[in-house]
């Protein structure tokens, strides 16, 4: 009942940025959590960051607390997951999903996109 569709994924250089976004379509409501996850190749899929729909609060994995920033334009139904001080180690397949927020599980999964990083 809920779709999710990542768009901006890519290469980018070590030191550079990316903004990737996710467009939220279908029966959605504002008591919504928004998380990213990545999974590197040969790796666990893990946490990245999140953001509650309605009231903006948001929480990040220490791996990339400070270097990457999400919001939503909740005109639009989308959600930004920017970006900086990219390195090799961010290269994954970078995921958008959301929950419930009174919930713990993240039932709706988009596509996935694939970030590179080069050095």
């Amino acid at each position: 009942q809920v779709q999710l569709v990542e768009s901006g994924g890519g290469l980018v250089q070590a030191g550079g940025s990316l903004r990737l976004s996710c467009a939220v379509s279908g029966r959605t409501f504002s008591w919504y959590t928004v998380g990213w996850f990545r999974q590197a190749p040969g790796k666990e899929r893990e946490f990245v960051i999140s953001i509650s729909w309605a009231g903006g609060s948001t929480t990040y994995a220490d791996s990339v607390k400070g270097r990457f920033t999400i919001s939503r334009d909740n005109a639009k139904n989308t959600v930004y997951l920017q970006m900086n001080s990219l390195t090799p180690e961010d290269t994954a397949v970078y995921y958008c999903a959301v929950r419930r927020s009174t919930v713990s599980e993240y039932n709706y999964w988009g596509q996935g996109t694939q970030v590179t990083v080069s050095s």
